[in-house]
C-alpha cells in the first residue's frame, strides 16, 4: 500500500455543504421532487434495507434518454445498459458471458454472426422479447446511432422467434462486445418518446426521471434472471462537492469524489477505490508540419521518434499519482492496461539519464537557460488539456514540471472541444480513454479512411494497422488477443518504447466514492473511462448488512 500524501481540501466543509444543498441536494432537504421522500427519509433513519441512493456527476444523465442508439449503453466507453436485456455481458475478468444469449457462432468467413436467444423473456409491458426486437434494436442503430459505430453492421435479420442473423459488412471477431453493450428494444412500442419513456426486460425499469436531478430504477418483478437484492436504486445527478456535501448531510449511499476529497473522514462512511482502465496521457504528433485545409497537422519537435521515447521514460508516473492524485491510481503505458488483450512490451521504468542521453543523440543539446536547443529552435511544445478539467490541468502542470528537469519547455493551454480536435493535430494535448473492448486501440491508432493517418493525431504504421485488421479477422474474441498484442509490439515495430511511441500514457484514475457503512457493494469488474454508470452495474448484487 502506497503512503497516500495528504493534500488540503477545499476549507469550510459547512460552506461546501451549504452551497450543495442550493442545488440539487436541496430537494434532499425538504423538496420531494428531487430526492424521494421514501428513499431519503428511510436512508436517515436506516429503515430500508433494499434500496440505495447513488450520487454521479452530472454529465452521467443521458441528455437523449434511454436510446442505445444515442448514447445509453454506449456512452462512458461503453457500461451495461441496466434497464434493457443484452445479448452479451462482460464477466469480471472481461470474458464473454451470456445474457439474452443462449448461444452464438460465426461463420468461417467472420460475416456471418448467428445467435439463439431466450424463449422466456417478456418487455415490462408483458409483451414477449423475440428475435425480431433483436433485429429492430440493431438495425436501428446500424441507421441512427451517433455514438457508436456500427458500420460493420449489414443486416440484422430474425430467423424465427428465437434466433437472430448478423449480417457483417467486413470480419469483426469482437462483436461480441458490442452485444453486451447494446440493450434490446421493443420494436411494438419504439417510437420518438422511446428515449423518456422506456420499456426493457433487464433488472430494473425507470419509474421517476427529474431532469437535472434524478432518476429512480425499482425492480423489474419478472425479470428473467436472479432477482435483485436492491429494489429501488436513486441516481442523483451532481457536482463532486454536491457529492460530498450529500455524503456530510447522509442522503446518498455511495457518492463520487475526487482525490482531492479522499483525505475526508466522514462518520458512518468509508472511501472504496476502484481500479480502473480510465487512463490519461497525450498525443505526440509523428509527423513534420503540414497545413491541409487550413488545419496544421504535425509538429517539428514530436516528429522525432528519439524525443518521443525521451519523453516515454522521463516522466515519473509514480510521482505523478502521488502529487496529483493523492496516490489513488495505477502507473499507465498503454490504453488497454490490465485488458486481455495488453502487450506487456508497454511497459517502462523511469530512466531521467536515458532520457537525456536520446535527447542529447538527437541532437538537442542544452543550452545555458536550461532550454534544449538544436540548429537554432528550441526543444518545446504546448501541452493542450480540456478547459474545466482540473485533474486533467495538473497532470498537464506536473508533465510541464517534470519535462522541463529534461530541458523541454512546456507551455500548458486550456481549450474547449470546439477546437481541441484540430489543435491535437499538431499540439500534444491530454486525452481520457480506456474501454472494454480492444476497438479503443483501433480507433486511436489505425489509419482513417483517405487520411492515412490515425484520427485523433498524425500517425501511420502499416504493420500497425495490419495485426488490428488481423485481429477483426480472426475467428472469435479470444483469437484475436494475441494480434492485438502484436499491433502494440511484434519484436520489431509496434507502438512501445522500442516502437513508434505515438502517445504517451501516464496514468489509470482511481474511481473513489464514498459509501455507506453496513451497505456491501458487490465486486467491482475493471471500470472504463467515465466516472458514472459502471458503479451500478452490479447494484443488483448489493446488499446491506441487516445489523448496521
Amino acid at each position: 500500500m502506497k503512503m497516500r500524501k495528504k493534500r488540503a481540501v477545499l476549507a469550510g466543509l459547512a460552506a461546501v455543504c451549504l452551497i450543495g444543498m442550493t442545488g440539487s441536494l436541496a430537494a434532499g432537504c425538504g423538496k420531494k421532487d428531487a430526492v424521494s421522500e421514501k428513499t431519503g427519509q428511510e436512508h436517515l433513519t436506516g429503515e430500508s434495507k433494499d434500496s440505495v441512493v447513488v450520487t454521479m456527476p452530472k454529465t452521467s444523465e443521458p441528455e437523449a434518454g434511454f436510446d442505445p442508439a444515442y448514447g445509453w449503453g454506449a456512452g462512458e466507453h461503453t457500461h451495461e445498459p441496466l434497464i434493457q436485456s443484452t445479448l452479451t455481458t462482460t464477466t469480471k475478468d472481461l470474458q464473454i458471458g451470456k445474457d439474452l444469449a443462449v448461444d452464438y457462432k460465426v461463420s468461417e468467413d467472420g460475416l456471418t454472426w448467428t445467435v439463439t436467444i431466450r424463449d422466456d423473456v417478456t418487455f415490462t409491458d408483458g409483451e414477449k422479447l423475440t428475435a425480431e426486437d433483436v433485429a429492430f434494436t440493431y438495425n436501428h442503430c446500424r441507421d441512427e446511432s451517433t455514438v457508436a459505430d456500427f458500420t460493420m453492421l449489414k443486416e440484422a435479420r430474425a430467423l424465427d422467434e428465437t434466433t437472430v442473423e448478423f449480417s457483417m459488412t467486413k470480419p469483426y471477431s469482437i462483436w461480441s462486445y458490442t452485444m453486451a453493450v447494446v440493450g434490446i428494444m421493443p420494436k411494438h412500442a419504439y417510437d420518438e418518446n422511446y428515449g423518456q419513456n422506456p420499456i426493457g426486460s433487464g433488472r430494473y425499469q425507470l419509474k421517476q426521471w427529474d431532469r437535472g436531478q434524478q432518476m429512480i430504477f425499482e425492480a423489474n418483478p419478472d425479470y428473467y434472471g436472479e432477482a435483485p437484492k436492491i429494489k429501488t436504486v436513486t441516481v442523483l445527478f451532481m457536482e463532486e462537492d454536491a457529492a460530498l456535501a450529500a455524503v456530510l448531510a447522509g442522503q446518498a449511499d455511495v457518492a463520487h469524489t475526487a482525490a482531492s476529497y479522499s483525505d475526508q473522514e466522514i462518520e458512518g462512511y468509508h472511501l472504496m477505490a476502484v481500479h480502473t482502465v480510465d487512463n490519461r496521457g497525450f498525443n505526440l504528433p509523428c509527423s513534420e508540419e503540414e497545413t491541409r485545409d487550413g488545419v496544421v497537422y504535425g509538429n517539428a519537435f514530436t516528429a522525432d521518434v528519439n524525443v518521443r521515447r525521451a519523453i516515454n521514460i522521463g516522466i515519473d508516473r509514480e510521482e505523478m499519482i502521488e502529487h496529483v492524485l493523492n496516490g489513488y491510481g495505477t502507473e499507465a503505458y498503454s490504453v488497454c492496461d490490465q485488458m486481455p488483450w495488453y502487450n506487456e512490451k508497454s511497459a517502462v521504468s523511469y530512466d531521467p539519464e536515458q532520457a537525456e542521453q536520446l535527447l542529447d543523440e538527437a541532437g538537442w543539446k542544452m543550452a545555458e537557460d536550461g532550454i534544449r536547443r538544436k540548429d537554432g529552435e528550441k526543444a518545446a511544445f504546448t501541452l493542450l488539456f480540456n478547459n474545466g478539467d482540473s485533474v486533467r490541468q495538473a497532470l498537464a502542470e506536473d508533465t510541464a514540471n517534470q519535462l522541463a528537469k529534461l530541458g523541454i519547455e512546456v507551455t500548458v493551454e486550456g481549450v474547449g472541444w470546439d477546437t481541441a480536435y484540430d489543435r491535437a493535430q499538431s499540439d500534444p494535448m491530454i486525452w481520457g480513454w480506456g474501454a472494454h473492448t480492444p476497438m479503443e486501440l483501433y480507433n486511436i491508432y489505425h489509419t482513417m479512411g483517405d487520411a492515412k493517418t490515425a484520427q485523433y493525431s498524425p500517425y501511420a504504421n502499416a504493420s500497425v494497422d495490419s495485426y488490428m485488421d488481423q485481429a477483426l479477422a480472426a475467428s472469435s474474441e479470444t483469437e484475436s488477443y494475441e494480434l492485438w498484442k502484436k499491433a502494440q509490439w511484434d519484436g520489431t515495430t509496434g507502438i512501445t518504447q522500442e516502437g513508434d511511441i505515438p502517445w504517451i500514457w501516464l496514468c489509470n484514475i482511481d474511481h473513489l466514492y464514498f459509501v455507506r457503512d453496513g451497505l456491501q457493494v458487490a465486486e467491482q469488474k475493471i471500470h472504463p473511462h467515465g466516472h458514472g454508470w459502471s458503479i451500478v452495474n452490479n447494484v443488483d448484487q448489493w446488499s446491506w448488512n441487516v445489523e448496521n
